[in-house]
């Protein structure tokens, strides 16, 4: 179960909840000190996201380029790292 963040409007204390996804968002909590039921607002946080697995590189993110965004395949879009075969010497006729 996820744990969600609220803060008290009148002393802007926060508390930790454990609630469902499905769960309604709560408006008021028991405070932990004297048990009084009081207001709260939920407080939206940063998500820290981590992509692990092939195909995701730090560089891939910093990119200001829109056509590859656009393209829908950056393969396409990308310059062929493969180096050309040298050419073959000319045979001599002696």
């Amino acid at each position: 179960m996820p744990t969600y963040v609220y803060k008290f409007i009148d002393s802007g204390e926060t508390i930790e909840v454990q609630q469902a996804f499905s769960d309604d968002p709560l408006t008021e909590i028991a405070h932990p000190v004297d048990g009084v039921l009081k207001p709260v607002k939920k407080v939206f946080t940063p998500v820290g996201v981590s992509f692990k697995g092939g195909g995701f590189y730090k560089t891939d993110s910093g990119s200001s380029s829109s056509s590859s965004a656009s393209s829908g395949s950056s393969a396409a879009a990308a310059p062929s790292t493969t180096p050309a075969a040298p050419a073959a010497p000319a045979a001599s006729s002696d």
